[in-house]
């Protein structure tokens, strides 16, 4: 259990600062010239080791986590890193996708968290996904799934409310959960198979949507050849290009180096899949040459002990 949290939240931002430089590269070039270490300036011209979005909003909602569950503070968090550049790189945003700000600019307004999040079928952007794996760490001790999918629904729906984000968001943080606890990869695999095709039918769920998460959920996505896994922003390529680079590789790097060399949204499926590999690959796993180019290394250090010691001890 040690340094899991740290592990974790490292993992999404070492994967997201990897895939920055390239961000919008299609995969044919990074055939050519593939990414193998922290690279600088490139698609953001930002210096070596920056993050994004992805992992601002991981810190975001990290934070919040420290003091205990509150959705209306996580949304007031996501507002503060809007305005005034809270948990960003640089002191500044350069990067934030069109649902994110649109449901933030409503929070700004005064709108509920409850009821901020975009909820129409264009709006499954992978936005939440890319944020939400702090809430595996706070639910891992729930037994009560439904308990699990509705606290992940509320945060999920801060940005992003419809059903395919906030069901790829809980197959995620229930992945990430069987993997704190130390279930190999398969079993994990399996578990969220069996548990969430369940759950999806005793929740009376539109089969129409579960369908769509047939390539995860009824075969099995590592399975899939390279040229069938798209790396684009849409919550559902992210989900399974994260899952394929996880399950078909044996280090963190190389599940990392995997994701940001499908192109496309690169920070954001190396940021995704470096979470789950963080996790289960042990922070020690992590290229100590990557976590030392990583920009504000030790305050998001500082905060990951916070964490830590608030919910795994």
């Amino acid at each position: 259990m040690k340094n899991m949290v740290k592990a974790g939240i490292f993992g999404v931002c070492v994967g997201d600062a990897l895939g920055v430089p390239v961000e919008f590269k299609n995969r044919e070039t990074l055939k050519q010239f593939p990414v193998t270490k922290m690279q600088e300036f490139g698609s953001w011209n930002q210096p070596k080791g920056t993050w994004s979005d992805d992992s601002s909003l991981t810190l975001c909602l990290a934070e919040e986590l420290t003091k205990g569950y509150d959705l209306e503070k996580i949304g007031e968090s996501f507002v503060k890193w809007v305005k005034y550049g809270h948990w960003t790189a640089h002191g500044r945003l350069f990067d934030i996708g069109g649902t994110t700000r649109h449901s933030i600019a409503r929070l700004i307004k005064g709108e509920s968290a409850r009821f901020s999040g975009n909820i129409f079928e264009e709006d499954n952007g992978n936005g939440s996904l890319m944020r939400i794996l702090p809430l595996a760490f706070y639910l891992k001790d729930e037994e009560n799934i439904e308990k699990v999918y509705q606290t992940v629904k509320e945060v999920s729906s801060i940005t992003h409310g419809h059903f395919r984000s906030v069901f790829a968001c809980f197959l995620y943080v229930i992945f990430a959960i069987e993997l704190i606890k130390g279930k190999d990869k398969k079993e994990a695999y399996n578990h969220i198979q069996n548990a969430a095709l369940k759950f999806a039918e005793f929740q009376g769920f539109n089969p129409k949507e579960i369908q769509l998460f047939e390539r995860i959920l009824k075969n099995d996505i590592s399975k899939y050849d390279e040229d069938t896994i798209s790396s684009s922003g849409y919550v559902l390529h992210s989900l399974e290009a994260s899952l394929w680079c996880f399950l078909n590789s044996e280090s963190y790097s190389e599940a990392v180096l995997k994701a940001v060399n499908l192109g496309e949204d690169t920070d954001t499926t190396g940021a995704i899949t470096g979470g789950i590999a963080g996790v289960y690959y042990g922070f020690e796993n992590i290229p100590e040459e990557w976590v030392s180019e990583l920009v504000r290394k030790e305050d998001i250090e500082k905060l990951c002990i916070k964490l830590e010691n608030k919910l795994i001890n």
